[in-house]
């Protein structure tokens, strides 16, 4: 069955888990735009703010291999410890998009994947490569028995996803786990290539994917244009801050943000009577799940929305939540700029 993408976690049942991580190399922490974080809120201070939040990106480049290209056994050392490979992984299994985004840009076609509850489509935009992954669970609950029937020989995922199946998972096959999704997904993607033997390829997609920022932050011209990113979510409307997927893009392309999105956290909410905190050049919005379980009509009916600059000058705009918001690889990035490109440069 082809499968899709992706719940508040009580604080003393993830104080557990990250006890459990502290045994191995790394803290666990939120995505920072993945459906689950979303879905379940802060699960611990590493989730939003925090100075092991802010260390997740520089602690997730410090982890990986010596090893040469083609060299097996190779020993990788990742957020949960160390695990050694005994020949090139081919058999993959994903526990989350990022994951997902990250082999299928390698080659890879992964045999098991976990989505997001209630949505267990593949994302459309790694449908082309992705070959037909089986359902292994969901990203918060995950079905260990489907993903040891897969005869694995990688699992990949993160300490902040499955911290408490880290165990269990690497009984079944070699486990390899960066901190957290979002904002490290650079780092993640080269973590997960040294585990692949693909550290090559992935240096080349991110050096592609920087040439092609840089190349629009040039299109667009030295007077850019502020940009603004709201989420409407059910319960919450957010606005979304430096060290997010979405952040990390902006800021390659050089766009400058509303003072409250100008921060090192994940994103800001706010209510919709404080749509107008928003204001910017440009507003990009998203939606997560179904619009009208959100509050999305209720802050675009509020005066302040319709005087907001953005919104009188036709470019408030509707984006893609599966890429924007979701995405959290190289794939969904490109994607991303081809967007922004769209809008921005005439």
């Amino acid at each position: 069955m082809s499968i899709r993408r992706r719940g508040a976690a009580a604080v003393v049942a993830l104080a557990a888990a990250l006890s459990l991580a502290a045994c191995g190399s790394g803290d666990s922490s939120s995505s920072g735009s993945a459906k689950s974080d979303d879905a379940g809120g802060k699960k611990a201070a590493v989730a939003t703010g925090g100075k092991d939040f802010a260390d997740a990106a520089k602690k997730t480049a410090g982890y990986g291999t010596d090893a040469e290209p083609g060299q097996f056994p190779r020993t990788i050392t990742h957020a949960m410890g160390k695990t050694e490979l005994k020949a090139r992984p081919e058999r993959v299994v994903v526990l989350d998009v990022g994951e997902f985004d990250n082999v299928v840009s390698l080659g890879v076609k992964p045999v098991g994947y976990a989505p997001t509850e209630g949505d267990e489509a593949i994302p459309s935009y790694l449908e082309k490569g992705a070959g037909e992954p089986k359902n292994v669970g969901t990203i918060n609950n995950l079905n260990l028995e489907a993903i040891a029937g897969l005869k694995p020989d990688l699992i990949l995922g993160s300490q902040l996803r499955a911290a408490d199946k880290y165990q269990e998972l690497a009984k079944i096959a070699p486990t390899v786990f960066a901190i957290r999704p979002g904002f490290t997904w650079k780092e993640n993607y080269l973590l997960n290539a040294q585990a692949l033997d693909r550290t090559a390829e992935a240096k080349a997609a991110l050096a592609a994917y920087d040439k092609k920022a840089a190349d629009l932050s040039a299109a667009i011209g030295p007077d850019k244009p502020s940009v603004s990113m709201v989420r409407y979510m059910p319960g919450r409307l957010r606005l979304y801050a430096k060290a997010s997927f979405i952040g990390t893009i902006l800021q390659d392309v050089g766009l400058p943000r509303p003072a409250n999105q100008q921060i090192n956290d994940l994103a800001v909410e706010i209510s919709p009577e404080k749509i107008d905190d928003a204001d910017a050049d440009w507003i990009f919005t998203g939606v997560y799940g179904d619009a009208k379980k959100t509050d999305r009509d209720t802050a675009r009916s509020n005066p302040l929305w319709k005087n907001l600059k953005a919104v009188k000058a036709g470019q408030a705009k509707d984006v893609k939540d599966e890429t924007w918001y979701l995405g959290l690889g190289v794939t969904a990035a490109n994607l991303v700029l081809d967007d922004l490109r769209g809008y921005l440069v005439k």
